[in-house]
C-alpha cells in the first residue's frame, strides 16, 4: 500500500502561502515607496528658483542697483549668463525635474530676445566708406607694425587711441603714405583718406572739481580723450568723433567702480546731442558694452554697426582672449552695411571696422 506523507504537503503547501504574501507585502511597499516620492514637477525647487531668478535678472537688468557698479558688471558681462541655461538644464534633467526644464523657458527666451539678433550674418555687400578705430595700447612694443596692419585693412578713416608722445611720431611716419589728412589732440587722432576740417578737442569732464579749472589748457590737452573732426565725402560732410572714456577697475571694497567712464559718457552724449551734422560716426573705446545703462546718452542717439550689420558679439578685449565689446562704430544718419573684427595688431584691444553708405 502506497502512503502519503501528509505532513510534507502541508509544508508545501505553507510555503506557498508564506511566498505569496511576501510577494503581496513587496508590492505594497513599491507603492508606498512610489506614492511617497516626489513627482516631476515637485522635484529639483532649487533649481527651478535659481532658472526663474537668471530669467529676472535677463529681463529686468536695467533695474538692478548700481550701488557699487553692479548693474554695470551685470550688464558688462549680460550675454555670458546665457552659459547658465545649458548647465541649469542638465541639473533638471539629471534630477527628471518638470519644473525646473519648464522654468528655464523664462531665461532661455529673454536670452534670446537681447542677443538672438546677434547670432545671425546681417552684413551686406557695398559701402562708400569704410571707418576703422582701435586702441593701440601705450605699451604697444611695435607700433610702426600696428600702423602698417591697419593701414593694410584698406580703412579710408582711421581712428587711434592711447597715443603717447613716444609713439605719435611714429604713427604719423608709418600712416602719412595712406593717410595724407590727420589730427592728433591729445592721446586721441584721425588719419583720412579724405580732407578732415573742423578738427577740435571734445571735452569730457576727463577733470571734474574745483581745481579742473585752473589747469593751463596745454597741460590738459596732453592727456585729452576725445576729437571731433569734418571729414569730406563725395556725398556731404560727415562728423566724426574719436573717443577714449576712462577706465573701469573691478576692486574687492568698492565694486566695480566707473565714475571717471560714466561722467565722460555723460559729457560726449550731451556733445553729441548739441551736434547739428545729421551725418554722425564714433569712433573709440567705450571701456564698456552697449548693454551698460551708463551709455543710455548716448545709445539713444547713435546706433551700433556691429548690431544692425555685423556678425555675432564682436569681442573685442582682452585682444589675447577676447570677452566683450568695450570698442565701438556707433553711427547716426547713414546706414551700416557692414561690421567686423580685425585681426590683433600688438595693442591689447582688437581693432574694429565698419562699412556705411548713405
Amino acid at each position: 500500500m502506497t502512503q502519503v506523507n501528509t505532513a510534507g504537503t502541508g509544508q508545501g503547501d505553507a510555503g506557498r502561502r508564506d511566498t505569496g504574501a511576501g510577494a503581496w507585502r513587496a508590492r505594497i511597499r513599491r507603492v508606498i515607496r512610489a506614492a511617497s516620492r516626489p513627482s516631476p514637477w515637485r522635484r529639483g525647487p532649487v533649481l527651478a528658483a535659481l532658472a526663474l531668478l537668471l530669467g529676472l535678472i535677463l529681463l529686468r537688468h536695467a533695474q538692478i542697483t548700481n550701488r557699487g557698479g553692479l548693474g554695470s558688471l551685470v550688464e558688462t558681462f549680460l550675454p555670458w549668463l546665457g552659459l547658465f541655461i545649458p548647465v541649469l538644464l542638465i541639473g533638471a534633467l539629471w534630477r527628471r525635474s518638470a519644473s525646473a526644464v519648464a522654468a528655464l523657458l523664462l531665461p532661455a527666451v529673454a536670452w534670446l530676445n537681447l542677443f538672438g539678433g546677434l547670432l545671425g550674418d546681417k552684413s551686406r555687400p557695398g559701402g562708400d566708406l569704410t571707418l576703422a578705430q582701435q586702441n593701440v595700447n601705450a605699451d604697444n612694443p611695435d607700433p610702426a607694425g600696428t600702423a602698417r596692419d591697419l593701414a593694410a585693412s584698406g580703412a579710408d578713416v582711421l581712428a587711434l587711441v592711447e597715443l603717447t608722445p613716444q609713439a605719435t611720431g611714429t604713427y604719423e611716419r608709418e600712416l602719412a603714405q595712406a593717410y595724407p589728412y590727420h589730427t592728433v589732440q591729445g592721446t586721441v587722432g584721425l588719419w583720412s583718406r579724405l580732407p578732415l576740417s573742423d578738427t577740435q578737442p571734445v571735452d569730457i569732464q576727463t577733470d571734474a572739481g574745483p581745481l579742473a579749472a585752473t589747469k593751463p589748457v596745454d597741460v590738459k590737452m596732453a592727456y585729452n580723450r576725445a576729437l571731433r573732426a569734418t571729414v569730406a565725402t563725395d556725398q556731404g560732410p560727415l562728423a566724426v568723433y574719436v573717443a577714449h572714456l576712462g577706465s573701469v577697475r573691478l576692486y574687492p571694497r568698492v565694486g566695480f567702480w566707473t565714475t571717471h567712464r560714466n561722467r565722460n559718457a555723460q559729457a560726449l552724449g550731451e556733445a553729441i546731442a548739441a551736434e547739428r551734422n545729421e551725418r554722425v560716426v564714433l569712433l573709440g573705446d567705450l571701456n564698456g558694452t552697449m548693454d551698460d545703462r551708463a551709455f543710455a546718452g548716448i545709445t539713444s542717439q547713435l546706433r551700433s554697426a556691429q548690431s544692425e550689420a555685423g556678425k555675432g558679439f564682436g569681442f573685442t578685449w582682452p585682444a589675447t582672449f577676447p570677452v566683450v565689446r568695450i570698442d565701438h562704430i556707433l553711427v547716426r544718419g547713414v546706414q551700416p552695411e557692414r561690421s567686423w573684427v580685425l585681426p590683433a595688431t600688438g595693442g591689447d584691444h582688437l581693432p574694429v571696422a565698419a562699412s556705411i553708405s548713405w
